[in-house]
């Protein structure tokens, strides 16, 4: 069985941290690689505060219906004993028999006062209070009190009043009336009682706890209303004054202990930061105060946590007063003393508590002034501090912060200041992110009125070639065909054609299987050399063909230029071509003979008047 008294449901949790800041002991931890706050278990004291300020319903005490209906199923009776605040909680219900009679309907056997419980259990104070003995006690009645003091207070322990709580001395008291082998089930305001039972066996055993929230949802389970049933009392014994125990002072009166500012010797403290600050002082100054503290962790059992939420603190003490005082108005009080002395004497009111030390030992200065210096606090801003961090002062804070049982985000005013960073942070990153959007967008623009443009050309590049008479074909690196034109598939001839049909200009062809050996290496060997091959004669069957390859990227692709010799107009333009060429140079030919004969006839020429120069002169 799960005994973790409080869970989250970490599907509802918002996050808000309300319990956080609410758990008086720090039993709901914030993690930093977690958001929903954890429950931390053994630290819990059972109070129900976080329970209380949770909007979202995510914290959950544990349940004890379908424990209760297993036990109602069995073979054994079973008795409920009623807690006096139940007067004040069920507003709706006009006479107590009535809800009385409800409970009875769920398929309880006995139905019993707690006050009668609080009556012996307050007599036992009395006793304890007035021989006083030289040791100061706090009182023992309230679970969240005991587990306080035990986890958080050790060193208290012996002042705790060893004495049970009404609950036990309760189920002590129908095992009396009715026999051991009997099932107990306490119906009351505080889930820190689902705890206390798990102390006790044997005859004090408390078979299971229901708050009276978990009553409301069996009274809906099983169709019970206060229209459709009769009246019914209590089971005797009838409690007297210990009806008022849902009022924190009312056990006080139910022992008849004087109360008196002047000369009293007990003070009374409730509520979560009453109690607290009182047991410090306690700690710190009982032999000073020289009272006994008769503390309540909530503003009395009757605003308990497992009682329906809303409900009025003074409208629920009316009612429970309201109830005292109708019942105490033809109480028998002779009957009472007597039940009262009987059963008191068979009940054992000794109560035994262990301490159980949960402090987190105090972290070294420095490590908490580097806290303080993370969270931007001076050592003057330490001493006091908002409190919305759930702590009195923001050293406390970071102490805690220290201990690893918050973290800074906790703070409301440094969570603000990164907040208000990261906002400023993330400002100038989505301005500068605009501006590179608005950078993306022009160069966007530009790619596509760039790409538009290259599909045009393309386009008028592919119209223009597939209007070119000569053949042309374009291939990759593997002689596979990119592109080829009409031209160059009508002179491959009707198997190309028929090609050319299922795939479009031949795209993907492998040249290999549309060309011979002799015809195809020329593309192999540009594509090798870089070095393009011009107006190579290739034949194709019966044909003659004039190539020319060419490389278009190195390596990668080249493209070829083929003419049918055959063809009139391509034989014409080819004899006028070559036909030019030879003349170009024939007439070379004749210029250098020319030359060279210019060259031979001045020589001549010079010679022989220098002959006819020397023979004039001989002459003479």
């Amino acid at each position: 069985m799960d005994n973790q008294l409080i869970h989250i449901n970490n599907d509802i949790c918002q996050a808000c941290y309300a319990c956080v800041r609410v758990c008086p002991v720090n039993a709901l931890q914030v993690r930093v690689d977690q958001e929903p706050p954890v429950v931390i278990g053994e630290r819990c004291i059972g109070c129900g505060s976080c329970i209380r300020v949770c909007a979202p319903e995510a914290l959950t005490s544990r349940d004890s219906c379908q424990d209760v209906k297993k036990l109602l199923k069995s073979d054994k009776k079973v008795a409920a004993i009623i807690e006096p605040s139940i007067s004040g909680e069920f507003v709706d219900i006009t006479d107590y028999r009535k809800f009385v009679r409800m409970i009875r309907e769920i398929g309880f056997t006995y139905v019993n006062e707690v006050s009668f419980g609080v009556d012996m259990v307050a007599e036992q104070y009395k006793e304890l209070f007035t021989s006083f003995k030289g040791l100061y006690y706090i009182s023992a009645n309230c679970p969240p009190i005991v587990s306080l003091v035990e986890k958080y207070f050790p060193d208290l322990i012996d002042n705790l009043a060893p004495i049970i709580s009404p609950m036990i001395a309760s189920a002590q008291l129908v095992r009396q009336l009715y026999g051991e082998d009997i099932y107990v089930v306490y119906i009351g305001p505080c889930i820190g009682s689902k705890n206390e039972a798990l102390r006790y066996n044997g005859n004090s055993k408390v078979d299971a706890v229901l708050t009276f929230i978990e009553l409301r949802k069996l009274f809906s389970e099983f169709h019970i209303k206060e229209s459709t049933v009769e009246y019914s009392d209590f089971d005797p014994p009838l409690g007297y004054k210990g009806s008022l125990y849902a009022v924190s002072n009312g056990i006080l009166q139910a022992a008849g202990l004087n109360e008196d500012l002047m000369s009293g010797n007990i003070i009374t403290s409730e509520g979560k930061d009453n109690v607290i600050e009182s047991i410090r002082e306690f700690d710190a100054s009982v032999d000073f105060i020289r009272k006994h503290f008769n503390l309540f962790f909530c503003e009395g059992c009757l605003m308990g946590p497992g009682t329906s939420p809303g409900g009025k603190k003074y409208v629920r003490k009316t009612l429970v007063t309201d109830y005292a005082n109708k019942k105490l108005k033809d109480f028998n009080i002779d009957i009472w003393r007597e039940a009262c002395m009987r059963h008191s004497s068979s009940t054992d009111f000794k109560a035994i508590f262990t301490a159980d030390d949960h402090r987190v030992a105090q972290p070294s200065a420095e490590k908490v002034d580097e806290v303080m210096k993370i969270l931007g606090k001076s050592e003057a801003e330490g001493k006091v501090g908002c409190a919305g961090c759930g702590y009195s002062s923001c050293r406390g804070f970071a102490e805690a912060v220290a201990k690893g049982l918050t973290k800074t985000d906790m703070c409301i005013s440094y969570s603000m200041k990164s907040k208000h960073d990261f906002i400023k942070t993330l400002k100038l990153t989505n301005d500068k992110l605009a501006r590179t959007q608005d950078a993306l967008l022009d160069s966007e623009r530009k790619a596509r009125q760039e790409q538009q443009m290259a599909q045009e050309a393309l386009e008028r590049t592919s119209t223009m070639l597939q209007k070119l008479p000569s053949a042309i074909v374009i291939v990759d690196d593997n002689l596979k065909v990119i592109e080829s034109n009409h031209s160059f598939i009508q002179t491959l001839g009707e198997e190309a054609a028929e090609i050319n049909e299922i795939i479009p200009g031949l795209v993907g062809a492998d040249l290999k299987a549309l060309l011979p050996f002799q015809f195809y290496k020329l593309f192999t060997a540009v594509l090798s050399n870089d070095e393009n091959v011009v107006n190579k004669d290739v034949h194709l069957g019966d044909r003659l063909l004039n190539v020319s390859v060419f490389s278009i990227k190195k390596g990668k692709i080249a493209g070829a230029v083929l003419r049918d010799m055959y063809l009139p107009e391509v034989r014409k333009e080819e004899v006028i071509h070559r036909v030019t060429e030879v003349i170009d140079e024939n007439l070379g030919l004749v210029q250098k003979i020319a030359f060279l004969l210019g060259e031979g006839a001045a020589k001549t020429e010079r010679m022989l008047n220098s002959i006819i120069e020397s023979h004039k002169e001989g002459k003479k």
